[in-house]
């Protein structure tokens, strides 16, 4: 896996582990949209079972991480494997707190 960005708040050493784009993706599948699967694309079967595991182990920081998350200006910066602009990444993101709102 390539090395990822260095977030500097809680738990980012572990977001760095997963990648921004990959854990918003992933929640929006498991969460929101079964049929949501860019969080598969253009990863190895290695990559996207470390990524699982550090997304089990890292529960505790999702809600803070997608509210980090909607403030990144840089999501452009570098192509993720999913193809998903910052935008998407973003506005999955507001989705996904607003279900985690309501519980």
């Amino acid at each position: 896996m390539a090395k990822g960005h260095d977030f500097n708040f809680e738990g980012g050493e572990i977001l760095s582990k997963i990648a921004a784009w990959w854990l918003v993706s992933y929640k929006y599948y498991l969460e929101i949209d079964k049929t949501h699967k860019n969080w598969s694309k253009n990863l190895t079967e290695k990559s996207i079972s470390s990524r699982k595991s550090n997304y089990i182990k890292s529960r505790e920081y999702h809600e803070k991480w997608l509210i980090e998350i909607t403030k990144m200006n840089n999501l452009d910066k570098h192509k993720n494997s999913g193809n998903l602009s910052g935008n998407e990444i973003k506005a999955m993101a507001h989705e996904l707190i607003k279900r985690l709102e309501k519980r």
